[in-house]
């Protein structure tokens, strides 16, 4: 996993399990998103951002053939330029949104398993435990036709996100993860509780969330716009690592 957080964004990269060098591939995409100065104009602005660090993937690849097929999810939230908020999403990893002590999740999984929820042909009880609950339909991998999700989001001040691996989501229900950032003083602490929850459920797969507080900061430039105030906490699983 590889996360970061800003004021003007957030992020959190999952490698996908199964393929070579997962990690190499969240880092990769994490660190060409962060580098330079980050002011999105729009959502076309933002996803073609997101394709240039795919092509890092790709690159990668390129000069190292035993790392084809490497691959990595990504959910992340951006401040633009008008000072709205931008929420891209491929893969598994998830965004929730307390707004006013309610959790609403603001990502579809690209998933085996969403498609058969989807379709109506298991119960969404039985997604927890399916087998396949872990094989995703989508994620950044350096090839020209990988997709990415950009949807607008209205900021409000108070907000509070959570952006997190699978790690976190395959072992925690919603219900927990709504306490947790409800009862927590900050985003660190909100962080913190929710790694430490997946880990005491027993989680077998690296852990990461990040929180962000929405706050209106003033700059001499630019105004009044939305800023983040985030806080990131993950926990790598020693198994899977040895594994």
């Amino acid at each position: 996993d590889a996360a970061f957080t800003a004021p003007w964004g957030a992020a959190v990269a999952d490698g996908v399990g199964g393929g070579p060098s997962g990690d190499l591939a969240s880092a990769a995409l994490v660190h060409r998103l962060v580098a330079g100065t980050f002011i999105v104009r729009d959502a076309e602005d933002l996803a073609v951002r997101i394709r240039e660090a795919n092509w890092d993937l790709r690159a990668h690849t390129e000069r190292d053939a035993s790392l084809r097929g490497m691959a990595t999810t990504l959910t992340g939230l951006f401040v633009t330029e008008s000072g709205g908020l931008l929420l891209a999403h491929t893969g598994d990893s998830r965004a929730y949104l307390l707004r006013e002590g309610v959790l609403t999740r603001e990502t579809r999984d690209d998933s085996y398993v969403q498609a058969l929820l989807d379709h109506g042909l298991i119960a969404a009880e039985a997604a927890a435990s399916h087998p396949r609950r872990n094989m995703i339909t989508a994620s950044l991998g350096g090839a020209e036709d990988d997709t990415v999700t950009v949807l607008s989001r209205d900021p409000l001040v108070g907000d509070r996100w959570l952006l997190c691996s699978d790690g976190v989501t395959d072992y925690l229900p919603e219900l927990e993860l709504e306490r947790v950032l409800h009862s927590a003083s900050s985003p660190e602490a909100a962080a913190a509780g929710v790694v430490s929850l997946a880990l005491e459920a027993g989680t077998r797969d690296n852990v990461t969330a990040v929180v962000c507080d929405v706050a209106i900061a003033v700059d001499a430039t630019a105004g009044r716009h939305a800023s983040f105030y985030g806080a990131a906490a993950e926990r790598f699983c020693e198994e899977l690592e040895s594994a």
